[in-house]
This record gives structure tokens, C-alpha cells and sequence, in this order.
């Protein structure tokens, strides 16, 4: 049987404000690979690629929602994603989810992610 990986911390939840974004990079690769919204008090991680491009989702790094806050955005081509389930609410890829990533809150307050073995890769 396969050995679990350990989880792998990511921020404390306090340092992720509410309706704002922030990527990370959790295998050290120098790319952030996924990212964490917090919107009305909940939180959830993405992976930080578009669906449609497969390219990374920001203009700059943690700029991942529009100017609004409302919607997550595709810097390469303008696609809006709704914020808490993923979906394409506007764009080439419309009707397609963002690739969600597992995740826990864990008993001092960190966002850590369950599987590290099954990190998207950076593009």
C-alpha cells in the first residue's frame, strides 16, 4: 500500500483576508501552483491554471481577482470564474470548472493541503 503524504501547510487562515486571493508554491518550484480565495468566510483552494490555456491565472502574483473581487480572472484572455464553485461564468472556456485542490483547516488555524503528492504542476 502506498505511504499518505503528510499535509502541507500553506498559510495561517488569518493571513488570508476575506475577499482577497493569494497563490503558493508548496513544492518550492519557484512557480505559485495553486491558490486560496476567501469570499464571505469561506475559503477555497484552485489550482493555478486556466482550463482553457492551461496558463497560469494572474497578470501579477496573487492578482487573482477581477477589480471588483467578485469573480476569479484569467489575465491571458479576460475569463471570469465564480468564486466559490469555479465555474466559467463568462469567457472561451464557459461551462468549465476550475481544477479544485483538497484541503483542510488544520487545529491552530492553518490552510493546509491534504495531498501534496497530487499537486497540479506549475506551467
Amino acid at each position: 500500500m502506498p505511504e499518505a503524504s503528510l499535509p502541507v501547510r500553506l498559510c495561517a487562515l488569518a493571513e488570508l483576508r476575506d475577499g482577497h486571493a493569494r497563490g503558493f508554491d508548496p513544492a518550492g518550484s519557484g512557480q505559485d501552483s495553486v491558490f486560496a480565495v476567501q469570499s464571505g468566510g469561506q475559503v477555497r483552494v484552485w489550482a493555478d491554471r486556466c482550463p482553457h490555456l492551461g496558463t497560469p491565472l494572474p497578470w501579477r502574483r496573487h492578482a487573482y481577482l477581477n477589480a471588483a473581487g467578485e469573480h476569479i480572472v484569467c489575465a491571458a484572455h479576460g475569463a471570469l470564474f465564480d468564486l466559490d464553485s469555479g465555474l466559467c461564468v463568462h469567457g472561451p472556456c464557459r461551462g468549465v470548472h476550475l481544477e479544485a485542490v483538497p484541503f483542510r483547516i488544520g487545529r491552530h488555524g492553518d490552510l493546509m493541503l491534504i495531498d501534496p503528492a497530487q499537486l497540479p504542476q506549475p506551467t
